[in-house]
């Protein structure tokens, strides 16, 4: 059994990140000492690892939360943390193109800056006023929706 701070030190999570994990049930309340001092499992360990790893790739929490699940249940079939991480990778793919249609946009931008006063200024212009870019899709506020029709059903 690994304290708090052995367990932060082991995952690379911060302890206040842990205690959030706790609060968020992906993870069970762990023991306590007489004290009320936290004590971890290797297998607390194991989940909080897993939990880093699919932070450290873009998962959001609600997506680690049915992934957690599904692992709980080792003789269900894959097809769906297959179906989570496809989506996930198709989110990446897109938010990859929004980033490079944003690049293109502010190198646009960027090159159209004749150096002259701010009254003036082409970058001003260009940001008081969406209308004026050639890539009109470079913000990316759909991606949210996408993800709550695809989780991995709750198990009872």
């Amino acid at each position: 059994m690994l304290a708090i701070g052995a367990v932060a030190s082991r995952t690379g999570i911060k302890i206040p990140t842990i205690r959030f994990y706790e609060q968020e049930g992906l993870i069970e309340a762990p023991a306590r000492t007489d004290s009320g001092r936290r004590l971890y499992s290797d297998e607390d360990v194991r989940r909080l690892s897993f939990i880093r790893h699919a932070r450290d790739l873009g998962f959001e929490l609600d997506d680690i939360r049915s992934l957690l699940d599904l692992s709980d249940q080792p003789d269900r079939t894959c097809a769906d943390v297959d179906q989570i991480a496809r989506l996930h990778l198709s989110e990446v793919e897109a938010r990859i193109e929004r980033l490079r249609a944003l690049k293109r946009e502010l190198t646009r931008i960027v090159s159209s800056c004749a150096g002259g006063r701010t009254a003036e200024c082409r970058i001003i212009e260009a940001l008081a006023d969406h209308g004026r870019c050639e890539t009109p899709t470079h913000d990316g506020r759909e991606r949210k929706a996408k993800r709550s029709s695809a989780r991995a059903p709750k198990r009872k």
